[in-house]
């Protein structure tokens, strides 16, 4: 039943990602930067941090393809692949630290961060974008990061709870 929450709040997100983000974002900042909300890369992220990193590849891999193949990507594969990399690289820190919030945020932008540099290269190694990477960092990447930390500061609470009480009822269990 947990498990199935969790597909469906992550499809509920893919839905938001692709129709209500474009309407939140001011017409002025599109003109100048581009942010580009990635939810479920978040989610997949946490996913990492508080269960265990073959779960995230596992949800970064499908996720990423099915992003791949609905947003148009000029290549099927690399946002699965990043996405999927980004989660199970986020899940080597499970349980090696203290889980804070502020190691999840590091954590999380440094994984998001890893996710929008994979993509980046893996575009400008098949020629799909000619743009410099000095303007993509600062006009793309640092400001996504940052809408995106945003969202994972406001989830932060309900996802970790959400993860303790599935690994509580999993503990709980008879064998």
């Amino acid at each position: 039943m947990t498990r199935n929450l969790l597909w469906l709040s992550m499809l509920g997100l893919f839905v938001l990602e692709g129709s209500i983000m474009h309407w939140l974002v001011p017409a002025v900042w599109q003109a100048k930067v581009h942010v580009a909300p990635h939810f479920i890369l978040i989610v997949v992220l946490y996913i990492g941090l508080y269960k265990n990193r073959h779960t995230a590849l596992v949800y970064g891999l499908v996720f990423g393809l099915l992003q791949d193949i609905v947003y148009s990507s000029p290549m099927l594969g690399p946002l699965s692949f990043s996405m999927g990399l980004a989660g199970y690289l986020a899940g080597l820190t499970h349980r090696r630290t203290h889980a804070s919030i502020v190691f999840s945020m590091i954590v999380i932008a440094a994984g998001h961060l890893m996710y929008d540099f994979l993509v980046y290269g893996l575009y400008r190694l098949f020629r799909v974008t000619h743009l410099d990477l000095h303007w993509v960092f600062f006009h793309q990447m640092l400001p996504t990061v940052l809408i995106n930390l945003l969202f994972a500061l406001a989830i932060y609470v309900p996802i970790r709870k959400y993860f303790e009480s599935f690994a509580a009822a999993k503990e709980s269990e008879p064998d």
